[in-house]
């Protein structure tokens, strides 16, 4: 299936200037691997943001370069052997990956910190914490495993919540979410995720403020993804 969800541009911008959360730039790095065309905007936005920078005036340097440093420097890359492939980094060991995992995420498992292993969260779910926050809550950045027709409980967002689908798909009060798709929902939202039926929904979700569950009973729940 092709992809029809895409992040906004309001976070294309900031992913391309650098300045977006860590987990939420993990989620825009995924959903390029899957979309064309998000990869094309964000060329646009770089290439824009390069024509700024050129048009600023240099500041005179502290010391200056030797004339001959930059030739130095080119001759000592064409030295360099060209098109040599780097190996992929490697996923803890035992974990199971099972569906296909984009370059920046696999990077980001065999970060030090990252769980290693699949934690329960709750009936049919799953979830393996990528980045947690430097200040107290909860994590910033997770994969979460749906056991396929599983209701998630209904939720709001105290800042911007994006979910990348990696395998299966989901449904929720906005739409229906596939390999590729990217929901993006803001503090106005609340909504209730369904799995597909047939097969697990492999997600990466990412948050730059806690969520906040709706209903009784869901304290652990909302402890478990900070408060």
């Amino acid at each position: 299936m092709s992809v029809t969800h895409h992040p906004s541009d309001a976070v294309l911008v900031a992913y391309g200037a650098g300045s977006l959360g860590e987990g939420l730039a993990l989620v825009v790095a995924g959903h390029l691997a899957f979309c064309p065309r998000c990869r094309d905007r964000i060329a646009s936005i770089e290439a824009v943001g390069g024509a700024l920078l050129e048009e600023i005036e240099p500041q005179a340097p502290e010391a200056a370069m030797d004339p001959g440093a930059l030739d130095a420097m080119l001759a000592r890359l064409d030295t360099l052997p060209a098109d040599v492939p780097l190996p992929p980094p490697a996923a803890p060991v035992g974990l199971k990956l099972d569906f296909d995992v984009p370059p920046a995420l696999r990077a980001s498992l065999a970060t030090p910190g990252a769980d290693t292993a699949w934690r329960m969260a709750g009936p049919g779910v799953r979830q393996l914490v990528l980045h947690r926050p430097r200040h107290v809550g909860g994590p910033t950045a997770m994969l979460m495993r749906i056991a396929p027709g599983r209701k998630m409980p209904v939720h709001g967002h105290r800042g911007v919540e994006m979910t990348l689908v990696l395998d299966g798909g989901f449904s929720d009060e906005i739409g229906h979410f596939v390999a590729g798709d990217v929901a993006e929902v803001d503090p106005d939202t609340d909504h209730t995720p369904v799995a597909d039926r047939g097969r697990d929904c492999i997600c990466l979700v990412a948050v730059d403020a806690p969520i906040e569950f709706r209903g009784p009973i869901l304290g652990p729940l909302q402890r478990l993804f900070g408060r």
